[in-house]
């Protein structure tokens, strides 16, 4: 019996000896949007806060404060010449020629 003892004590202290993993849970994928290369885009996943104004849509242009609206925001009027960059973050306020607004784009 004293053997068995002896036997058992060993392979505990043996096993006790032996490499151990330990398992820790795999850190969360994140999902990065892909930057955004042309208006619709930009637009669709409102880089620049259009969905939040959405109320502008229908009213008169000339009664926008645009120090109410995001810096770097225009007016693009029918008339309105605009420059060629793409700004994803920029604000479009669009008018029809009625003067009131048609639509809130990103570019």
């Amino acid at each position: 019996m004293r053997k068995f003892f002896l036997i058992a004590a060993c392979a505990a202290a043996l096993a006790a000896c032996g490499e151990t993993t330990v398992s820790t849970p795999a850190a969360p994928e994140t999902v990065v949007a892909e930057a955004p290369t042309n208006a619709a885009e930009a637009t669709a996943q409102d880089t620049c806060g259009a969905a939040a104004h959405l109320a502008l849509v229908g009213t008169s242009a000339s009664a926008i404060d645009l120090a109410t609206l995001p810096a770097g925001t225009r007016i693009v009027t029918p008339e309105t010449m605009v420059t060629q960059d793409f700004v994803p973050a920029r604000l479009n306020i669009t008018t029809s020629t009625d003067g009131n607004v048609a639509s809130l784009n990103c570019y």
